[in-house]
């Protein structure tokens, strides 16, 4: 394993043209808008999710990375049909859940 640093326009470049094999750390922000166009590029939005630990490994944030569908919802209020993909919601509370499991030592919830 080795370290070697990158521009951010560099590393992109690199990713479009590479096979993988890598681990790419980002700033905030560059990872954000990163795993976005990945997500995008490979599937969708609505299939992503965010999952934040603390160093302790007590508290744990997980949201669907599409966060909270603000557009569909003002829609929704005007009327109007919308459609959104509950997928990464319902994945986003499951790893809750599942950390709440291991907190707590409850194997049914786990399940």
């Amino acid at each position: 394993m080795w370290y070697e640093h990158r521009l951010i326009d560099d590393m992109v470049a690199q990713v479009l043209k590479s096979s993988g094999g890598f681990v790419w750390a980002c700033k905030n922000y560059d990872g954000d808008v990163q795993s976005d166009i990945i997500a995008q590029g490979y599937g969708s939005l609505g299939l992503m999710t965010s999952v934040l630990v603390c160093p302790d490994g007590k508290t744990v944030e997980a949201e669907a990375a599409h966060g909270t569908v603000t557009r569909h919802y003002r829609e929704h209020q005007k009327g109007n049909k919308t459609s959104t993909n509950p997928i990464a919601s319902i994945f986003a509370w499951t790893r809750g859940l599942d950390h709440r499991a291991k907190l707590d030592k409850n194997p049914d919830l786990h399940k």
